[in-house]
């Protein structure tokens, strides 16, 4: 039988299943104790996914079927081994990893956010990332300071 009536992977195949790695952060990889926790569970998770398509029988649906977990398990594994687990604030006086703090912004909206690591950080859930713009001009800051950002000033009201 001639090579040209052999069947082999197409290139949509193939490009749905050599996906490009997630991007690691450069930032130390800084985790609250529920952020760690998220990171098992989702490490759980895409295993869980992986293993279910491991048995499909054609090769091209298989492949299809783990790209995706596979990825996220190579993701999720560097930021386990990497993470740092963060001790909860013990004191209040100043925001720092793990304080939700309140501000109120020029416009009188008062807005309250959790500092988290970045796996974690989720704006509308109220958190935010350590390494976002306004948590590092909030970091250190006590009720009371006054932080600028993109021509807004921002007053920090209550730290938790």
């Amino acid at each position: 039988m001639a090579v040209a009536f052999t069947k082999e992977e197409s290139f949509e195949t193939a490009s749905e299943t050599l996906l490009p790695d997630r991007p690691i952060s450069p930032h130390p990889n800084l985790v609250t104790e529920a952020g760690l926790k998220a990171l098992e569970l989702q490490f759980q998770q895409a295993r869980e996914v992986y293993d279910a398509a491991s048995p499909i029988e054609d090769v091209n649906e298989r492949r299809r079927q783990t790209a995706n977990p596979l990825r996220d398990l190579r993701y999720l594994a560097a930021r386990l081994r990497t993470a740092q687990l963060m001790p909860a604030p013990t004191l209040i006086e100043t925001v720092a990893f793990g304080s939700t703090v309140t501000f109120r912004r020029d416009d009188g909206r008062v807005q309250t956010y959790r500092i988290v690591g970045e796996d974690e950080a989720d704006p509308k859930a109220g958190s935010i990332s350590y390494v976002s713009p306004v948590a590092r001009l909030l970091m250190g800051k006590a009720v009371g300071d006054v932080v600028e950002t993109g021509g807004q000033e921002l007053e920090i009201i209550a730290i938790a």
